[in-house]
């Protein structure tokens, strides 16, 4: 039987560690230099994507808006490329608008931002400067004479619903007397006074609200309706009749001038 030869044993093992060694390392040579490929890439698609913003779109049904003139308002005050830009606070710009309710804004290329916005709604005009949406709350746009025709509400600011709710409620109320609403007012105190649309002011007051307007609303046509031109104010907080305010006469007025 042949005697294994020591050297040649010895030598075996070495040389499998080595290549080991060789494999591993090439292993993560490799490794390495896909990583620094895959670096590279990613800079140069983020490069790619993230370069300024050549257009912005303004979306969504605008009747008081001008979507042209938000658009160059909202490009003149970018400054970012499009992935460093913070949208939260291009969306806080947009709503500083009086006229923007709500704004969602997204990204996408060519290098652009796509904003599609919700316009306020007005329903009614609140006090002398500002106006109410359709929830309630008040907002502050440069009035314009086509306002004149909305309903003009009034009262604390933290009641806006409530007169709100208050308007709706009387205002069929009085059209089924033929009557028509312009305006209401709610003191802070509690005190309610009307508008009529033919000018005539209706001091209610705080109590027993309906059961006086109940009561103007058969007094009116009976003893009021034919004189509606002349009457300034009805003062309605009595328990029997009402009081009549005039408006001053012309030749009145003259005289005292």
């Amino acid at each position: 039987m042949p005697v294994p030869d020591a050297a040649a044993s010895g030598a075996g093992p070495a040389a499998g560690g080595s290549r080991g060694l060789v494999r591993l390392v090439l292993i993560l040579l490799s490794l390495a230099i896909f990583a620094g490929l895959c670096s590279a890439l990613v800079q140069q698609v983020w490069r790619w994507l993230d370069q300024p913003v050549t257009q912005v779109r303004v979306l969504g049904d605008a009747r008081h808006l001008d979507k042209a003139e938000l658009a160059r308002r909202l490009a003149a005050g970018l400054n970012a490329p499009l992935l460093q830009l913070d949208l939260v606070r291009v969306r806080e710009k947009l709503l500083d608008d009086p006229w923007v309710h709500g704004a969602r804004i997204r990204r996408d290329w060519p290098p652009a931002i796509e904003v599609q916005i919700d316009e306020e709604v007005p329903v009614a005009r609140w006090g002398d400067k500002g106006l109410l949406n359709h929830e309630g709350d008040i907002f502050w746009p440069q009035l314009k004479p086509e306002y004149e025709s909305l309903p003009r509400l009034n009262g604390p600011a933290s009641d806006t619903g409530r007169v709100m709710a208050q308007f709706h409620d009387l205002n069929r109320m009085f059209q089924g007397a033929g009557l028509k609403l312009r305006g209401l007012s709610l003191e802070a105190r509690g005190a309610w006074t009307l508008e009529l649309a033919n000018g005539m002011r209706v001091v209610v007051g705080r109590e027993r609200v309906t059961e006086r307007l109940a009561r103007f609303i058969q007094i009116y046509p009976q003893r009021l309706a034919e004189h509606a031109e002349q009457i300034e104010q009805v003062d309605i907080r009595y328990t029997n009749g009402v009081a009549v305010k005039w408006r001053p006469r012309p030749d009145t007025d003259e005289k005292a001038g």
